[in-house]
């Protein structure tokens, strides 16, 4: 919800017009009962490109199904424009459901959507979804954290937005934090980011899987070490989404 006053529950009638819902990492099974309900009852649903397909399967015969997803290196609707569709069908009236991969505020945009929605005067509902550091590491037989191994997890971006004047990830100063690194987005700049954790003190036989569409029937995981993990998914072909777990957890997969 958008305040303090607005803390209320959606079974008791609260419905606002605008939906932020986290569709989970790509097994259908892992989507919330909350999401499915506002599925069934949308008027229109902009939806991403890696949700799960049966995502849509309750949708109503008449609702609006619009695709507003992006490919890497393919244009795409730009995110002022998702934005400006969500206030003009939540004005309009409509019972909107934006539906987003993983957990629409973990590296989801769910909160530049939220911030625009409210300077709109519109009211939301964020339905959280679970994200792929978590579930995708599972399903490949990876706890990312582990009473013997790992007392903390950092989720990071593989990679930033390179209209940044100036990035927000210190890889060489992460590698010194205890623990397990989960790297979303994590391919294309794979070999940078492993050479800057050995740089920061990261052993180069420390542990690492790569995990490419995890949760999913194509789910594939290739492990090594941060310093032959590039070499060996680049022989395997992996293809994005990928996720990268960095850590000793990673040894206790099979």
């Amino acid at each position: 919800m958008t305040g303090s006053e607005d803390l209320k529950s959606p079974s008791r009638g609260v419905n606002p017009p605008v939906s932020l819902v986290g569709a989970g990492p790509g097994d259908a099974g892992l989507m919330t009962r909350r999401s499915l309900e506002l599925i069934e009852a949308a008027d229109i649903v902009y939806y991403d490109r890696l949700i799960p397909p049966e995502a849509l399967e309750g949708a109503r015969p008449e609702a609006e199904l619009v695709y507003v997803g992006k490919e890497p290196g393919k244009p795409g609707l730009g995110q002022e424009e998702i934005n400006r569709r969500l206030i003009e069908s939540g004005r309009a009236g409509l019972r909107v459901v934006r539906l987003k991969g993983g957990d629409p505020f973990l590296f989801g945009r769910g909160a530049e959507e939220a911030e625009a929605l409210r300077e709109a005067g519109l009211d939301f509902e964020v339905v959280p979804g679970v994200t792929a550091g978590i579930a995708a590491s599972a399903y490949a037989g990876i706890s990312v954290t582990h009473r013997d191994q790992s007392a903390a997890v950092t989720f990071a971006t593989g990679h930033e937005d390179p209209a940044k004047s100036e990035s927000n990830l210190d890889l060489e100063r992460l590698a010194a934090t205890p623990g397990t690194i989960v790297f979303y987005m994590g391919l294309k700049k794979l070999a940078d980011n492993a050479a800057a954790l050995i740089r920061g003190g990261r052993p180069p036989a420390q542990p690492v899987a790569v995990i490419e569409r995890g949760t999913t029937p194509a789910q594939r995981v290739v492990s090594g070490t941060l310093e032959t993990i590039a070499g060996a998914v680049e022989t395997a072909g992996l293809r994005p989404p990928a996720l990268v777990v960095v850590g000793e957890v990673v040894d206790l997969r099979e």
